[in-house]
């Protein structure tokens, strides 16, 4: 048994942060002992940290000052590993076990395409985060990125190939089919209703729901349809306003963040990712395990690769209003089989990536 360490900031509402408690419950289901530090002991995944996998809270409110107590921590427990997500907290390791001068071997996760990322980012932290990756990512032993697209993205940047691997998020775990099952008591998805069209994730310019909105808008004036958006972020005002300006209140629904947003999924008629980038779409590979056809901008990175290329939903151009309109129409009118698209979809295993992630931080 080795004791490895997952590191992040906090525990807010993202893919990357359920991704980190996913591989925390495999790596402990395996037998290892896990260690979860948190800088700060906030967000809204708190609730689902499992059992198996021991909780350390360094109670910082800035991540940075978390640097002592994380050294602190490295030169006590001595984890075989530590794994860490997202730029910042990727940094603060890679700091970390420099001054504790530890011989944990460290892999920071890379879960989004990171110029991309720099490119559409509203905040100059995000703008600069390419600039501390190529300073300090090199001291990592291992960087970890969620797709082929992603990897391509940091080997353009100039890392090293030798250090950089592709690892597929764990998705799908045993239960996800139990969720997907549990009663949705929600008017829209009761009998003799219109279909929904549901996207996934948090209200930001990343996740282009604009441009979702306005196709939506185009579809609906030729099929009876309705549109829910599951999560919360900054643009909710944005949004709300483009919905009234668009004369759609009736039939576009915000509900906000849900803890269980597979059952959604399951009972949608079909699933649209409208990202302007992505590391590795969860919530597109949750849709079809859950049997939902689905529909993608073609963006860098993962979607195309989820999807083979069209095979298993239709790939449309960023920002493209009128061509994600008539891919959605098109969707619902020639749906694939959900038995081929729940196939699909059981590929992103928990089993398969916590299996990947241990033998390439040497943890066997």
């Amino acid at each position: 048994m080795a004791k490895i360490a997952l590191f992040l900031s906090a525990l807010d509402g993202g893919g990357a942060e359920r991704v980190m408690l996913y591989l925390g419950r495999g790596f402990a289901e395996r037998g290892h002992e896990v260690d979860l530090v948190l800088a700060k002991p906030v967000g809204p995944l708190l609730s689902e940290i499992p059992e198996s996998v021991n909780l350390v809270n360094l109670n910082k409110k800035r991540l940075v000052n978390s640097i002592p107590d994380l050294i602190g921590y490295l030169k006590q427990q001595q984890p075989v590993a530590l794994l860490s997500a997202l730029e910042d907290a990727n940094v603060i390791a890679l700091w970390s076990r420099y001054f504790a001068k530890v011989s944990t071997h460290i892999a920071v996760s890379v879960h989004n395409t990171m110029s991309q990322e720099s490119q559409n980012a509203t905040t100059f932290k995000r703008r600069f985060a390419p600039y501390l990756a190529r300073w300090f990512y090199p001291m990592a032993d291992t960087i970890i990125t969620v797709s082929q697209g992603a990897a391509e993205d940091l080997l353009e940047m100039g890392f090293d190939r030798n250090k950089v691997k592709t690892i597929y998020n764990p998705v799908i775990l045993p239960e996800f089919f139990q969720k997907i099952e549990e009663p949705l008591n929600h008017p829209w998805f009761t009998p003799g209703e219109p279909p929904v069209i549901l996207g996934v994730g948090r209200l930001e310019k990343q996740k282009d729901f604009e441009t979702l909105i306005r196709a939506f808008a185009l579809v609906c004036q030729k099929f009876p349809a309705k549109l829910m958006i599951l999560g919360e972020g900054g643009d909710r005002s944005k949004l709300e306003a483009l919905i009234e300006e668009l004369k759609l209140t009736q039939l576009v629904d915000l509900p906000g963040f849900v803890s269980n947003p597979y059952r959604f999924m399951a009972r949608a008629h079909l699933f649209v990712l409208s990202s302007l980038f992505e590391g590795l779409p969860t919530a597109l590979i949750e849709a079809m395990a859950a049997g939902t056809r689905v529909v993608s901008t073609n963006c860098k990175s993962g979607p195309a690769e989820i999807l083979n290329y069209g095979e298993y939903g239709r790939l449309v151009p960023i920002g493209d209003v009128e061509k994600m309109a008539i891919a959605i129409e098109d969707s619902l009118k020639n749906p694939i089989a959900s038995d081929i698209l729940k196939q699909r979809g059981a590929e992103f295993s928990l089993a398969k990536s916590a299996d990947e992630y241990l033998r390439v931080m040497g943890v066997f």
